[in-house]
């Protein structure tokens, strides 16, 4: 286990009140953690802090700088220092280019500022501790191959992982400073940010247990790029994936043409080797 968790050690998870954050929230907890859970109000909340056995519940909205200033204050006053922050909160409403469904102002303040703001308000009294620290933001595979359909979760979700990046370049050029930044970024999970109105999870998918299970284990590495595999896609597929997003560019192909007309077969061959 990563040294951060530790028993008697604080962590504050975003997003806690339900899917990964809440799993994230147990297993902590069952480290001997003291957790707080920062979520939006209301009964998810507290039914997550009592089943969880975390220590606190806070109703948070990320996208508010001041409130994520009040989360911080109350926690270092009820629980101490906080040595782990789990950036998890996110929505995914859905989205088009032309933002005809008006989301995209929220996706961003939640799935990306929420992210940035947090790390900010949090990670500079972690740093300057001295302790073992850790900043877990949760990324998405979409932010680095970016496929069509939901184009501002895709925007916000590579925000995270160059936000994430530079921070963790920040973070070990610091005198001192051992608080270090890992990019989670999970696969397909059924949690109720992808139900999308199922009642079972679909055989492709991975539990929260799962996710947060590898999660935990690639923590005890030197892991910063955190990228887990589900039922359906095992990681040399998604190393392809990501290679050939990357080669857009070094081989001056059409931006996605992974889903263009004229690369579906080269693509396809591409995947086979």
């Amino acid at each position: 286990m990563h040294e951060t968790i530790t028993a008697g050690n604080v962590a504050v998870v975003t997003g806690g009140a339900s899917g990964i954050g809440r799993e994230m929230a147990r297993q902590l907890a069952g480290h001997g953690m003291r957790v707080c859970i920062a979520d939006m109000g209301g009964d998810a909340l507290e039914t997550a802090v009592s089943d969880t056995g975390a220590a606190l519940g806070m109703a948070t909205d990320v996208s508010d700088v001041g409130q994520l200033r009040r989360l911080k204050s109350k926690v270092e006053e009820m629980l101490g220092p906080v040595n782990l922050l789990m950036n998890n909160a996110g929505i995914q409403p859905g989205s088009s280019i032309f933002d005809a469904e008006g989301n995209w102002e929220r996706i961003l303040a939640v799935n990306l500022w929420g992210v940035v703001r947090a790390s900010q308000v949090f990670g500079p009294d972690m740093a300057a501790s001295g302790k073992p620290g850790l900043i877990v933001n949760t990324g998405s595979k979409q932010g680095i191959t970016t496929p069509p359909g939901d184009p501002a979760y895709n925007v916000s979700k590579t925000g995270v992982k160059a936000f994430t990046e530079a921070l963790q370049h920040e973070l070990r050029g610091m005198a001192g400073c051992r608080t270090e930044a890992r990019l989670f970024i999970p696969g397909f999970v059924y949690t109720p940010l992808t139900a999308r109105g199922r009642s079972e999870k679909p055989a492709d998918a991975w539990t929260p247990e799962q996710v947060v299970e590898f999660l935990l284990q690639s923590l005890t590495r030197d892991d910063f790029y955190i990228l887990c595999p589900d039922n359906d896609v095992d990681r040399a597929t998604d190393e392809k994936r990501i290679l050939w997003a990357a080669q857009d560019i070094t081989e001056n192909r059409p931006p996605l043409s992974r889903w263009h007309p004229d690369y579906g077969s080269a693509f396809a061959d591409w995947l086979k080797r």
